[in-house]
């Protein structure tokens, strides 16, 4: 599946996003993603069945634990366990998805297209979340230049 940009800018269209995958380490990945998200202005949510509490906010167990259905889905977990909660989407009919480098996968970008969902499939969204900063402003600076840019 190639990712283009009306799949990233309708991501970015949701108001209310699930971050799966935030950790007990503020310096995780998912983390990071989950407090430039809110930072941004989107209502976020953090799902990891083994925590209470992320970021200072409630941590979920689940999509389906949420106190609401979130617009869209970024995860930051492994390839293997996005299969799980591509069919949670599918469940809550959740049609939009963004999984984070790591977390994709050919099996998971073929399931995604089955069940309907909008997906972005290994690319960063920082390269994407505006304003574009720090490091991530330059490599999309690179990739532009090298005609690397979804289109």
């Amino acid at each position: 599946m190639k990712n283009t940009r009306q799949a990233i800018e309708a991501f970015f269209a949701n108001k209310s996003i699930a971050v799966v995958g935030v950790s007990h380490s503020t310096e995780k990945f998912g983390n990071y993603l989950y407090r430039e998200l809110k930072k941004a202005g989107y209502k976020v949510y953090a799902v990891n069945p083994g925590m209470d509490m992320a970021e200072g906010d409630r941590c979920y167990a689940g999509l389906g634990a949420l106190p609401e259905k979130p617009e869209g889905v970024l995860m930051c977990i492994p390839a293997p366990a996005t299969l799980a909660v591509l069919d949670d989407m599918a469940k809550l009919d959740i049609k939009s998805a963004w999984l984070q480098q790591g977390a994709d996968s050919p099996e998971a970008e073929e399931k995604a297209q089955t069940l309907g969902i909008n997906l972005v499939s290994g690319e960063c969204v920082m390269m994407f979340l505006k304003p574009v900063e720090s490091i991530h402003k330059w490599h999309r600076v690179v990739r532009t230049v090298f005609g690397k840019m979804p289109k």
